[in-house]
């Protein structure tokens, strides 16, 4: 690739970091952006985002690129924040990075990009792209990111690029390390970016109050406990109820009821059928005659389906059945290394 004006999103972590180093070193003209996309402190007073924007401003001085500070708080807010909050007053569990990725990222970001005049947008992202806009698979299995990029529209993804998306994790911080960037022994972050280290259900209380439901046998339909919100469980999870000689799992919630069965691998906590809605394809619609493969969670080994288009969405009809799935997360799906797109599991 001839020289480029590349913006690259810096994070404050290793990966964006490599990413900046690897396209500095091909000869590309880089310009660092750090997004702010929410402004509250942790429980401690701290605030994350401030040692993130000091990591930034040490491998951007270390790599000699220009760095600009952005601040999409407002456009975060109402986005994907409430719509994650809407989703769980719903009773759904929604999953805020995908929408992250498709509103702000490969959009809000990616128009300041090119304001900036830069060719292309790069991230730290474990995927590739293809020439024809196709988003590719990580080529490292444990820690490719495509599944969190299954919103995002093809013209975003023939403007982005994803310098790392042909490494393994070792080998990124190890070229960090070697490259001389701050960053390369730092941890990962994990988990949604405005919750952080806080006390999840204190924090989700602070915008839906507690609201006393209860907790009922799947089965034998008995009332077995009280809970204080359904939106503070998910499918799947365990519910911790003293008291019983087994331990209780989420099958179901209704409203602000919860259903619970026993045992982590109860059948009733598998389906071989999801129903699926605001089904989204990044490049090319599935050819309905032929076998796919997908995931309801990241990290999930890719499973066996059909996808049947119906009206109002889609039916996937899997191989095998599959633990737990959860309406409001989404179910992402490849053609081998392709990913496909997305739809909302309902």
């Amino acid at each position: 690739m001839s020289k480029k004006c590349i913006v690259v999103g810096l994070s404050g972590g290793v990966d964006s970091s490599l990413s900046a180093k690897l396209l500095k070193d091909e000869g590309h003209e880089v310009i660092g952006l750090f997004m702010k996309n929410w402004e509250e402190e942790n429980d401690s007073g701290f605030c994350p985002a401030e040692e993130d924007q000091k990591d930034v401003i040490r491998v951007a001085s270390h790599l000699n690129i220009p760095y600009y500070t952005v601040n999409y708080a407002q456009e975060y807010k109402e986005r994907v924040f409430e719509a994650f909050i809407d989703g769980l007053k719903k009773g759904l569990t929604p999953n805020p990075d995908l929408l992250c990725n498709r509103e702000i990222k490969f959009n809000a970001l990616l128009k300041t990009a090119e304001n900036l005049g830069a060719d292309f947008l790069a991230t730290g992202h474990y995927c590739r792209r293809d020439a024809e806009g196709r988003l590719l698979k990580g080529v490292d299995p444990l820690k490719d990111q495509s599944y969190f990029l299954a919103q995002v529209p093809s013209s975003a993804i023939q403007k982005a690029l994803f310098p790392i998306g042909t490494y393994h994790k070792p080998s990124v911080r190890e070229l960090a390390k070697t490259g001389g960037l701050a960053t390369f022994g730092k941890k990962d972050s994990t988990g949604i970016c405005f919750i952080g280290n806080k006390n999840f259900k204190k924090f989700i209380q602070s915008y839906i109050p507690s609201t006393q439901g209860c907790f009922y046998d799947l089965e034998t339909k008995k009332k077995i406990a009280f809970h204080e919100g359904a939106c503070f469980y998910t499918i799947g999870e365990r519910a911790r109820i003293s008291g019983h000689d087994a331990p209780l799992f989420v099958a179901k919630k209704e409203g602000n009821d919860i259903f619970v069965v026993k045992g982590k691998d109860h059948p009733l906590l598998y389906t071989s059928t999801i129903r699926a809605s605001s089904p989204f394809w990044i490049h090319d619609t599935p050819d309905w005659t032929k076998t796919y493969t997908a995931k309801i969670r990241y990290r999930q080994i890719d499973q066996e389906c059909r996808i049947i288009e119906v009206t109002g969405g889609l039916m996937v009809d899997f191989k095998e059945p599959q633990r737990a799935a959860t309406p409001g997360q989404y179910i992402v799906f490849y053609n081998g290394d392709i990913c496909m797109g997305s739809a909302i599991i309902d």
